[in-house]
Formats: structure tokens, C-alpha cells, sequence
């Protein structure tokens, strides 16, 4: 991983949260909506690549709520449950801690 590019998957994530975190209405629009999830996605992608997981399990994080909050929870699950799977160690970091918290509200 190139050392200047270590934190590009999170930089995408914050401008998703910051899509979808818009402070100016209450309901999340179409437009805002696409793009927080284009961003989530893309520092998903781009953690991957880096063999980032715990930026994975964040990013994923992001997008699960923001499904959760389109009512999306089916697919919202499976791609937690995808990525929590991945983990055999770390069990005290927060988002571990986030993951398991919200997969087990969605059973």
C-alpha cells in the first residue's frame, strides 16, 4: 500500500457520512442518498484493495446504516454478516463491537 494513499478509503467514507448526514433536511434525498452510497462503496472497493479490513468493516458500517435507513434491511444483513464473518481476532475494536450490536438488531 502506497503511504500516500493509506487513508483514501476512509476519506470516501467521511464524504459519504457527510452525504448522508446533511444537517439541512430531515430525510435523506434521491441525489444525496446515491451518492453516500457511491462513496461507501468506492472506500469499500478501495479497502479491499489495500487488504484494509478494518476500513472494510467501517465503510461497510456506513453503508448498512444508510440501507437501514432506506429500509433495506435484508441486504443490509447480508453484507454485515459478510464482512463481520471475515474477522477471527479484534474483538475489542469498536466497530467489531458496532458490527455485532447491529447484527444481532436486525435478526
Amino acid at each position: 500500500m502506497s503511504s500516500e494513499r493509506h487513508c483514501e478509503a476512509e476519506l470516501y467514507r467521511v464524504e459519504g457520512e457527510l452525504a448522508r448526514l446533511d444537517s439541512r433536511a430531515e430525510a435523506i434525498d434521491a441525489e444525496r442518498s446515491a451518492l453516500a452510497q457511491a462513496c461507501f462503496e468506492h472506500a469499500i472497493a478501495v479497502a479491499r484493495q489495500q487488504s484494509a479490513r478494518s476500513l472494510e468493516l467501517r465503510a461497510t458500517l456506513s453503508l448498512v446504516r444508510l440501507w437501514q435507513r432506506q429500509g433495506k434491511n435484508g441486504a443490509a444483513m447480508l453484507r454485515l454478516a459478510g464482512i463481520f464473518g471475515a474477522f477471527h481476532e479484534g474483538w475489542d475494536m469498536a466497530d467489531l463491537h458496532e458490527a455485532k450490536v447491529l447484527l444481532d438488531s436486525m435478526k
